[in-house]
């Protein structure tokens, strides 16, 4: 059976599970995954220099425990559609996988506020780790801008997916 799988990554707080919510109420057989549902006990979790918990790590993550269910899933994907004699797009499992390995440096402004330098201190140098050894990858990643609207992202990727998922098909999809 074919499947699909996304990964959508960004800053922390950058709208990943959100937009990853919202393909999922467009996407008919479609899943999510969020990290942030694998981090371990704050009692695990590392403190830097400037007592901030270290989240924004890979160490900070049950990354065995998520590969598990990644592979659960692959080994048996939802299939919310009954197929029928004349296949659609929508008939491919599709996993969306959302992070918070970090892409895109965007002054926010947070309610309730991040402590004094933690932006700063921790996220940003964390995100430029992370995007570092993500440019040595030989995946096909799909950059977005922060800077446009919740809908214009929206639209960009459920357009970009319709169409991938249309090539997995053999399927022709005109604009």
């Amino acid at each position: 059976m074919k499947t699909f799988v996304i990964g959508i990554s960004g800053v922390t707080n950058g709208g990943k599970t959100t937009l990853a919510k919202n393909l999922q109420k467009h996407l008919p057989n479609c899943s999510v995954l969020s990290q942030d549902d694998f981090f371990k006990p704050e009692s695990e979790i590392e403190t830097d220099e400037n007592g901030f918990l270290q989240y924004d790590v890979l160490e900070a993550l049950n990354m065995e425990e998520m590969m598990s269910a990644i592979s659960c899933w692959m080994e048996n994907p939802t299939h919310s559609l009954v197929s029928t004699h004349e296949e659609s797009i929508e008939e491919i499992p599709i996993l969306i996988i959302e992070g918070f390995l970090l892409f895109h440096y965007n002054t926010r402004v947070y309610k309730p506020p991040d402590a004094p330098g933690y932006f700063d201190g921790h996220v940003w140098p964390m995100y430029l780790k992370h995007k570092k050894e993500m440019e040595n990858v030989s995946w096909e990643i799909v950059y977005l801008d922060g800077t446009k609207s919740e809908e214009d992202l929206f639209s960009q990727v459920y357009e970009d997916l319709t169409q991938e998922l249309a090539k997995q098909k053999g399927v022709r999809v005109t604009a």
